[in-house]
């Protein structure tokens, strides 16, 4: 699945996994070492994060349910925790990943599937 911000006509990641189970959610990017550039995880249902036991920083955009942009935190570190309480999911992206895309609140994000392989031109 592939996450767009319709608004800035950017792409905030291009890979983004879902974690829309129990076991899934309280897991998150625990156990990871880094999180790459174009990769997210979307945690469904979420209204806040920790960064207890984590090796890295990450990027966070907490979204309604409509996928309308509520909160950015950039750059949170281990040990941390961060929440909106407006919000229905929240998206977990490598550091810079917001600044990239632009990313902030109001803005309309949309998710859909990953682009297919095109064939390379013949030019």
């Amino acid at each position: 699945m592939k996450v767009r911000n319709l608004t800035r006509q950017t792409v905030l990641a291009d890979t983004v996994k879902v974690a829309d189970q129990a076991a899934t959610r309280r897991k998150g990017l625990l156990g990871r070492t880094y999180l790459p550039v174009g990769e997210a995880l979307w945690i469904v249902p979420c209204e806040s994060v920790h960064t207890f036991f984590m090796r890295f920083s990450i990027d966070l955009v907490y979204l309604d349910r409509s996928s309308k942009v509520r909160k950015v935190r950039t750059n949170v570190p281990p040990w941390r925790i961060s929440m909106c309480f407006l919000a229905h999911s929240v998206i977990e992206l490598a550091v810079g990943s917001v600044q990239a895309s632009q990313t902030s609140q109001g803005d309309q994000l949309e998710f859909s599937a990953a682009d297919a392989l095109t064939p390379p031109s013949n030019s």
